[in-house]
């Protein structure tokens, strides 16, 4: 019989589950979450609390998580550190038996003074070990004290060079946005091997880049690469189809299918049109499909056996995403719905025999993306190493969204580990004062812990696959995310808390064993002594020239007062160019669609926002000038006449390991990628470069800008290094 916890409610409930049932607004007011919010919360991650007695048995599921009665699949801990197990878990005097990676075995018995934890010697190996306890198997993840770091990347680079690692540059590129004669009109992956080259050869040590994750193929008109259909897969529309095929298959494919003008149009156009591009794209890769198919699987090619070989590895979550596209594709077309909730029942699970059954009869179709997911791991895979033989240190840095739309192929083949009926987003604050929903959901930490993590890691790792780093969208969210109902108002969430140390963990012991970088976006509400929690972990934060400000809250901070361990950029994709900043673009642009709030005292709220804009730029114009990068005793430069080139010089003067330049910035454009909150009525993730990469990197303005960038970076204070010195390292996967 389950009984009742004194004072079980569901305030109670919540808090123990890990949702915070009081949180601080903008206006550091302490708010109280509803008791309705918290209900359809705890519901949506399988705790339902309708009554007594489903609060009771919820809280007995709890208990029994919580508890440390049973031990976890999955314990992470540090190298070098003493390993704590519940003590209810394990007795004393038991015998336990470690079974390290490298296949050494580790024997040992516990001795556990009466009412405290018992512990684990340290173990000296990171990796994935194995602890067996009276015949259970628990995973130990053994985490180096922190990250591999843009210091090891120069290190492993140079591994003879003595000389401290000098400050490293890098550009950020949006791919989409990449022009390439013969792309179809879509940035590819060919044209990312391009910029990296050309970048490296110019000294540039890094390539952050766009999301590259898996859209929707059925649906071309969804395509925010950070509203993904899965983390673990890649966006197939990026495929240059002659990088395996060569120009000539491509050629006669378009021809025969008459479609060369409609390609070179698309090519011609200054904004994307996904749903003519990715449609016309999909085609030619079906007929070069069919052309595989014929000649290189009925012969057995090397190119099928590299095919086989890749489809064997990637395993059955690759299977499931196949199959998802083809379902979905096959729903829409008969009428139905896109999101796998709204299918027939059997179709939502992937394990059903229906959804088996449904892949022997498609089989062709589902191997049809499999081959799509082939050729974009070819690509992607040739762009990092393209970037590492032109003498970059890290190479490409892949963007790891926050979520992932929950109508796509990563929460259909994952919905056990997933959040359903929920969205992550923001509570209200001063600029969006209704909250914010973004329509993604992501990794419940519930199931988390229940299925021993093994959700995070699939995802790290195809993160850091095809690349030299990471950077971490929201990285707050690994210690908390805003939940909303879905159906509600952004403002009717609470934050939900997660394992943070765990996952912190894993990602350190990841990145080893890649040898990649980590970068954690930490813009926004920062709770106290989580950047120092980042640094910890040799996790690099990121500052932006906008949010800069000075100590006393007057101007901007001088280069010198930047954060060492963070990387320094002008902008970002969601904020304004420094073009845009200076003539106050992202001003009009806000008042256009809306953004502008009415203001107390009447005033026309564009015009009183460009005459702060004004106060900025006089005060931007002084940092400037006192840190040396502008002309003395001269004013601003007027609205339509930005100082570019002394913003990427202020930054470059920065002191962190890493600063990255938006090509937009390098180019001096006006127009920012994205503009938050708006859906239609700014041209989001369409905008191209106007000119083709190997014109680009010709012209004059950019190829200067570059070598002022290096000679500045060059002349910058260099960065410090980790004071631990090197971590034990992992054997690579």
């Amino acid at each position: 019989m389950t009984t009742r916890r004194p004072g079980d409610t569901i305030a109670t409930l919540a808090t123990r589950a890990g949702f915070e049932i009081e949180w601080q607004d903008a206006h550091h007011t302490t708010q109280h979450v509803p008791e309705k919010t918290l209900a359809v919360l705890l519901e949506q991650m399988g705790l339902p609390c309708g009554n007594a007695t489903q609060i009771r048995h919820s809280s007995a599921a709890l208990d029994a998580e919580l508890s440390g009665r049973k031990m976890p699949p999955l314990m992470t801990a540090e190298v070098g550190r003493g390993i704590a197990l519940h003590i209810a878990a394990v007795k004393s005097g038991s015998h336990y038996r470690i079974e390290l990676e490298s296949g050494s075995i580790i024997d040992g018995r516990f001795s556990a003074p009466k009412g405290e934890e018992a512990l684990l010697a340290p173990i000296d190996e990171p990796g994935y070990h194995t602890l067996v306890i009276n015949e259970q198997r628990v995973t130990l993840a053994i985490a180096p004290s922190r990250c591999y770091t843009v210091d090891d990347a120069w290190r492993t680079l140079h591994p003879d060079n003595a000389t401290p690692t000098p400050p490293l540059w890098g550009i950020a590129a949006q791919l989409y946005g990449l022009r390439r004669n013969g792309d179809g009109g879509i940035g590819d992956y060919s044209a990312l091997a391009r910029v990296a080259v050309d970048s490296a050869q110019r000294g540039a040590h890094a390539l952050a880049v766009s999301p590259t994750h898996a859209m929707f193929s059925a649906e071309p008109n969804r395509f925010s690469p950070y509203s993904p259909s899965s983390r673990l897969w890649l966006n197939v529309t990026h495929i240059d189809p002659a990088a395996v095929f060569g120009t000539h298959a491509v050629r006669a494919a378009l021809d025969a299918a008459q479609a060369g003008d409609a390609w070179a149009a698309l090519e011609g156009l200054p904004l994307i049109d996904w749903p003519s591009a990715v449609t016309l794209k999909l085609k030619l890769l079906r007929a070069l499909y069919e052309q595989f198919c014929t000649h290189d699987r009925a012969q057995d090619t090397p190119r099928a056996l590299e095919f086989h070989g890749f489809c064997e590895r990637a395993g059955r979550a690759l299977e499931d995403h196949a199959r998802f596209e083809t379902l979905q594709a096959q729903q829409l077309a008969q009428g139905g719905d896109g999101h796998w909730r709204n299918w027939p029942e059997a179709l939502r699970d992937p394990r059903s025999p229906e959804v088996e059954a449904f892949a022997d009869a498609n089989r062709h179709e589902v191997d049809f993306h499999l081959f799509l997911q082939w050729l974009a791991a070819k690509g992607l895979s040739h762009a990092q190493h393209a970037a590492h033989e032109a003498g970059m240190a890290v190479g490409l840095i892949a963007d790891l969204a926050v979520g992932c739309d929950s109508a796509g192929s990563h929460a259909w083949s994952y919905r056990d580990d997933m959040l359903q009926g929920v969205s992550v987003g923001a509570p209200p604050d001063l600029f969006n004062q209704a909250g914010q929903a973004w329509g993604l959901t992501t990794f419940s930490p519930r199931a988390m812990r229940t299925q021993g993590f093994s959700a995070f890691i699939d995802m790290l790792r195809a993160a850091f696959a095809h690349a030299g780093g990471i950077r971490i969208d929201h990285i707050l969210g690994l210690r908390r995310l805003w939940l909303v109902p879905e159906g509600e108002s952004a403002r009717n969430g609470a934050y939900l808390r997660y394992p943070l140390e765990d996952l912190l963990r894993l990602i350190a012991l990841e990145s080893w064993r890649h040898r990649a970088i980590v970068i954690g976006e930490d813009l926004g509400t920062v709770p106290p002594g989580f950047r120092e929690r980042l640094d910890d972990h040799g996790i690099a934060g990121i500052r932006v020239l906008w949010f800069e400000s000075a100590h006393d809250g007057n101007g901007f901070k001088p280069p010198q007062e930047w954060d060492r361990n963070a990387v320094g950029t002008t902008t970002t994709h969601d904020l304004p160019t420094v073009a845009g900043w200076w003539r106050g673009s992202d001003i009009t642009w806000r008042n256009r669609i809306g953004q502008t709030m009415a203001r107390a005292d009447r005033r026309d709220p564009e015009q009183a926002a460009q005459e702060e804009r004004a106060a900025d730029r006089a005060a931007l114009w002084r940092a400037f000038q006192q840190a040396g990068v502008a002309a003395p005793q001269v004013g601003p430069p007027p609205p339509d006449s930005p100082p570019v080139d002394e913003a990427l010089a202020f930054v470059a003067a920065t002191p962190g390991p890493l600063v990255t330049f938006p090509l937009e910035d390098l180019l001096a454009l006006i127009d920012q990628p994205n503009l938050p909150g708006s859906i239609d009525e700014h041209p989001n993730w369409r905008r191209r470069m106007s000119l083709p990469i190997d014109e680009m990197f010709n012209d004059g303005a950019l190829d200067d800008r570059l070598l002022a960038v290096d000679r500045a970076r060059r002349a910058a204070p260099r960065p410090s290094t980790v004071a631990s010195g090197t971590p034990p390292e992992p054997d690579t996967p």
